[in-house]
């Protein structure tokens, strides 16, 4: 089975889980802050903590967004323009050791998603996987720059078309198969509606196409209903927003998960992970004493006496079957057999009973 290790964790398609606290812009221009916010992650149970790299005159025009007509969707309820605020979002790169340093620390591996080929080579020494936004899933040139590192990739498949997707898939598998294909929807706006757009039996395509590959689900909703959902259909790495604040003013607070419900969302999850199983049916170790004292044993109806002729009439089928018991699905093996010692009424009949 194929496995990816993404610095100390190793992570393959059937686990186990890896759950990825997407801090972003939630440090809101403080370090401290974004130290703060990586201590509560481990706390509540992420195993990395990931933020986002990007220069704002290398991520959006300000032309561009200055001449739509108006903001659109999340966008709309930014205080500032979008280029005030992906500037003031921005990860000033001499941060970069210190939030490494800083998740060696606590225990948590730290990754970003760099959004320029400059960026890209800068972090490049601290980071054991890289992954791709969707946005930028058209973009094969960035893709196949970080591919190029020979680390593991995420990709994040919102607002994209399977075509977009395998165009991604391919271009990455030019170089290696360490991928992680995340299903996702891309709306940052919170609204409980989002959830008849998030479409997780996409996954089960995703797996169909590609069934060595790693799945995963990067997501925007509140709750954890869709993580739970994602690991039904084979989903084992989740991305989820993560700040301490919901109230807090900033880009990514409103839809992001806080300490309280991300720890939730991991200990369900890890119930979920552990009751789905392998999938092959057998008497499970904490069952095995419910066997003896719920299954029936064959026994003895009426006292019998050595030599008796064994007949469906004079046995009976009752709780506990010990190890040695027969359970009543053998009683063709006894009919019209003899007995060869008295046997009294409720104790076993065993093959050794018989001649």
């Amino acid at each position: 089975m194929r496995q990816i290790r993404i610095g100390k964790i190793k992570i393959t398609p059937s686990g186990p889980l890896c759950f990825v606290a997407d801090i972003a812009a939630n440090h809101d221009g403080d370090l401290n802050r974004a130290f703060k916010l990586i201590e509560l992650a481990k706390a509540s149970g992420a195993h990395a903590a990931k933020f986002q790299n990007f220069q704002a005159d290398k991520i959006v025009s300000k032309h561009g967004f200055e001449s739509l007509s108006r903001k659109i969707s999340h966008q709309a309820s930014w205080k500032k323009s979008v280029y005030e605020t992906y500037k003031d979002a921005s990860i000033p790169l001499d941060w970069t050791k210190k939030l490494k340093n800083k998740c060696d620390e606590v225990g948590l591996e730290y990754f970003t998603s760099p959004y320029d080929f400059e960026t890209v080579n800068m972090v490049d020494p601290f980071v054991s996987v890289y992954k791709i936004g969707s946005g930028d899933i058209t973009w094969p040139a960035i893709i196949e720059h970080m591919t190029k590192k020979k680390k593991p990739i995420m990709i994040a498949t919102g607002a994209s078309s399977m075509e977009d997707v395998e165009r991604a898939v391919k271009t990455i598998k030019k170089h290696h198969d360490k991928i992680v294909l995340m299903q996702c929807n891309t709306n940052y706006t919170a609204n409980s509606e989002n959830f008849k757009y998030i479409n997780l039996n996409v996954l089960k395509t995703f797996r169909q196409k590609y069934p060595d590959i790693i799945l995963g689900l990067s997501d925007h909703t509140h709750g954890h209903s869709t993580v739970l959902g994602a690991i039904a259909m084979g989903a084992v790495v989740f991305e989820k927003h993560f700040t301490d604040d919901n109230g807090r003013d900033g880009p990514d607070h409103k839809f992001a998960m806080n300490p309280k419900t991300w720890r939730e969302m991991v200990d369900r999850a890890n119930e979920l992970y552990l009751a789905l199983g392998n999938g092959v049916k057998i008497v499970e170790e904490n069952e095995k004493d419910s066997v003896v004292v719920q299954r029936r044993a064959i026994r003895a109806k009426f006292d019998l006496k050595a030599n008796s002729i064994i007949t469906a009439g004079n046995l009976d089928f009752l709780r506990p079957i010990p190890e040695n018991g027969l359970p009543p699905y053998r009683v063709p093996e006894l009919i019209g057999k003899k007995i060869n010692k008295d046997i009294k009424r409720g104790e076993l009949i065993l093959l050794s009973d018989l001649r």
